[in-house]
């Protein structure tokens, strides 16, 4: 029964994690297309800020959860499909780290690239959620 309500806890901290890393590079695409200093260049950014603080804990809590089902409750243990899936979450990590990087370089206005590319770049967590709910979901190998 334990494992049930560890992994629903799971589920949930996942969504949540995966929602706060779809909205912080539109926040990033609209930092993108401000012109230059101003109050609303600092209104993105405090959200920015507020949004990657608030997720942070949670990717932490979703990895912690996870480990205990993989570990604790022998989920996937040894199978194919859960080392496919740790490389989807050490790839999720690093989008997580890569969009902390930004963030700091948006702050120190050292950001350069253009709004187009951070439209691309929204687009990483949507493949690795695909790939992650796939390889659980379908357990192809």
């Amino acid at each position: 029964m334990l494992t049930l309500w560890i992994k629903a806890l799971h589920i949930v901290l996942v969504v949540s994690w995966f929602a706060g890393l779809f909205y912080l590079p539109r926040i990033f695409v609209n930092l993108a297309m401000v012109p230059g200093p101003g109050a609303e260049r600092d209104r993105l950014l405090l959200m920015a800020r507020k949004l990657y603080r608030f997720v942070a804990p949670i990717a932490v809590l979703a990895i912690a959860a996870g480990i205990w089902l993989w570990l604790g409750a022998g989920i996937g243990r040894g199978a194919g499909w859960m080392n496919a899936k740790l490389a989807v979450v050490a790839a999720l990590v690093a989008y997580h780290v890569v969009c902390g990087r930004i963030l700091g370089a948006f702050e120190r206005g050292q950001m350069a690239r253009p709004h187009v590319w951070f439209r691309w770049f929204n687009e990483i967590p949507v493949l690795l959620l695909l790939a992650a709910v796939t390889l659980v979901v379908l357990k192809p190998f």
